[in-house]
């Protein structure tokens, strides 16, 4: 439990982080109540950011943790399922393992949010915890940790789509006007959206793997669509939880893969009628929200070809030179 000194100290540090976070430019946008913020080149709503800041200052990673990094939209909740079901294997079966019961951004914890003020409550038994921040603003001691980082990234196109149908949704289901695809893309592009620029997030994990490959797996969705089962042999190799040869005669990680595929998260009761931080005000949101269509190339369906050219364009001009191609 918290005592009363932490409280107070964690009460002036909020404070603090308001009055800094004030003074920052902003945007009313995307339809949602709380204004964007951007600081140090990204935009964040103040919650998001206020956890930021508060992991900067307390977070205390420890050596074996495993971080799952990613902007939103890009494959977290699929990632989070896959890497708890690998590291927890022997403790659970298919029948026990708490994916039934509880919606893959309540079984692995944003750090920001639930790890900031009280990492001595942590589970180290499951070292897994979850970041949608930028690279430039994890907390030092992650970096000096020497933990491991899995980052996830997507077609920049999906990304998009999927970004938008999910505030879309969030808007409806807080009795607010959803803002209309265009509008949308626009901000996207411009790179005023949650945790945005996209691009620079992506190029900020890009650019640490290059130098630390042995610290941080770079995946990109659509290579874990394609070939699930040969890549989440890799991440578990990298996790330093490899699959026995025995492991793998017996079909273990196609199981995993089996049981957190987007066909079986999506249909369980937990993701169609729970609630992601019940009790938490304007954080609180529908399970469902979450969970839409886990398709590579859904972007025909929405986007002009116009906008696909500049998103291409875009994605071309931010990424040259960085050997990344998305």
């Amino acid at each position: 439990m918290e005592s009363h000194i932490e409280k107070q100290n964690r009460d002036v540090l909020q404070k603090s982080f308001k009055e800094m976070i004030s003074t920052l430019p902003k945007k009313n946008c995307w339809g949602i109540p709380e204004a964007l913020y951007q600081y140090q080149g990204f935009w964040l709503t103040p919650p998001f950011l206020q956890g930021a800041l508060s992991a900067q200052q307390q977070f205390q990673a420890q050596p074996t943790d495993i971080i799952l990094c990613s902007s939103p939209r890009t494959g977290a909740a699929w990632l989070k399922s896959l890497t708890f079901a690998t590291i927890t294997r022997t403790s659970y079966n298919d029948s026990t393992t708490p994916l039934l019961s509880k919606m893959p951004h309540d079984v692995v914890p944003f750090m920001e949010f639930d790890h900031a003020q009280f990492s001595t409550n942590r589970h180290l038994e499951i070292p897994l915890l979850a970041t949608h921040l930028p690279y430039s603003f994890l907390p030092r001691s992650i970096i000096d940790s020497g933990c491991k980082l899995i980052y996830i990234c997507r077609d920049p196109k999906d990304t998009f789509v999927s970004l938008h149908h999910f505030i879309a949704r969030y808007n409806k289901s807080q009795n607010t006007q959803p803002v209309q695809l265009d509008e949308a893309f626009e901000l996207f592009y411009e790179g005023v959206n949650w945790y945005g620029p996209y691009w620079d997030h992506v190029l900020g994990y890009w650019k640490a793997s290059l130098e630390h490959p042995d610290k941080l797996l770079f995946l990109k969705y659509e290579e874990l669509i394609e070939d699930t089962v040969l890549y989440l042999k890799k991440i578990a190799e990298f996790m330093g939880y490899p699959f026995s040869s025995e492991e793998q005669q017996q079909g273990v990680p196609e199981n995993i893969v089996q049981l957190c595929s987007f066909e079986n998260l999506n249909g369980l009761e937990v993701n169609k009628t729970g609630k992601h931080r019940d009790g938490q005000g304007d954080l609180a949101m529908e399970n469902n929200i979450f969970f839409r269509k886990g398709k590579v190339g859904d972007w025909k369906n929405y986007l002009t070809t116009e906008m696909a050219r500049r998103l291409d364009q875009r994605t071309l001009e931010k990424f040259r030179g960085s050997g990344l191609s998305v």
